[in-house]
């Protein structure tokens, strides 16, 4: 991998929408169907921190330029659920294939491992035998199918639904 791993950074955030709007526009990887711009991305940025159970961390390349960003966010609103967190990887097409997106993963879980969070669940949209294949790598388990839960790009599509045990107080 010929990328760095850090803490994502306002100044990361127009490289964090180019990266999205191209699975939002071109994939069902996303159930997203209108592309954002850095204004309306802003939010999702900002409910991230640098310590907590939501982090953001990006791939950056020698000149700076954002290949890939793995997040973990709030799972569901109600309070009973703030121990669970879902993640997400998100890779320039480009850097696929090349281990960027096991680094960032990687980092995100380690961050994590110090937080409060019990679980980690991961929706991937499929097919896709390589988010599959990250995600079993660091051991997830596919614990749910939801049959033609999104409709995109003119067809039906499943979701498989993996978790994460963490540690996590009681």
């Amino acid at each position: 991998m010929d990328a760095s791993i850090r803490p994502a950074r306002l100044d990361d955030l127009e490289g964090l929408v180019a990266i999205y709007n191209h699975y939002v526009l071109e994939t069902p990887i996303t159930f997203d169907v209108e592309p954002y711009t850095v204004e309306t991305r802003r939010p999702w940025f900002d409910a991230h921190a640098p310590t907590g159970r939501h982090r953001l961390f990006v791939a950056v390349e020698k000149g700076g330029a954002v290949v890939g960003y793995a997040s973990s966010a709030r799972f569901r609103p109600k309070a009973a659920y703030d121990t669970s967190v879902e993640s997400s990887v998100y890779l320039r097409p480009d850097a696929t294939g090349r281990g960027v997106g096991s680094a960032l993963y990687a980092a995100l879980f380690a961050a994590l491992a110090g937080e409060d969070v019990h679980r980690v669940y991961g929706g991937v949209t499929l097919p896709n035998p390589a988010s599959v294949a990250l995600h079993e790598r660091f051991g997830f388990t596919q614990v749910g199918l939801f049959r033609e839960v999104g409709r995109k790009l003119g067809r039906w599509w499943d979701v498989a639904w993996h978790e994460k045990a963490m540690g996590g107080e009681a």
